[in-house]
């Protein structure tokens, strides 16, 4: 069965990914030569290492209290908050308790 969102549908952001103990769960939405959106639910204590990526991209919270740490500096988000990670800068992020974000990363040429 095919549980990708439909065109001309409407969907609640939040419904499209669920926490799973102990877990951090992705679930690509939409994949372009542009770039990609990709939903997670991070449960508490989760998160992901240090890593760099060649592109721009944007961290959207949905859910919860993330902390996203870019280039050792830490920054608290909450639901409705957003930042922008910038290319080849170092970043990570860590639950302090549950959270949902959406990442849109845009390739550039």
């Amino acid at each position: 069965m095919n549980t990708n969102p439909k065109h001309n549908s409407v969907h609640r952001i939040s419904d499209l990914v669920s926490y799973q103990d102990g877990s951090v769960v992705s679930r690509e939405v939409l994949r372009k030569s542009s770039g990609t959106v990709t939903l997670f639910a991070f449960d508490h204590g989760q998160g992901l290492s240090e890593h760099t990526a060649p592109f721009d991209a944007l961290i959207l919270v949905l859910d919860g209290r993330a902390e996203v740490i870019i280039s050792g500096t830490p920054h608290s988000l909450g639901d409705g908050e957003m930042i922008l990670l910038p290319a080849g800068k170092p970043h990570s992020l860590k639950a302090p308790e549950r959270f949902k974000m959406l990442l849109i990363m845009i390739r550039s040429q």
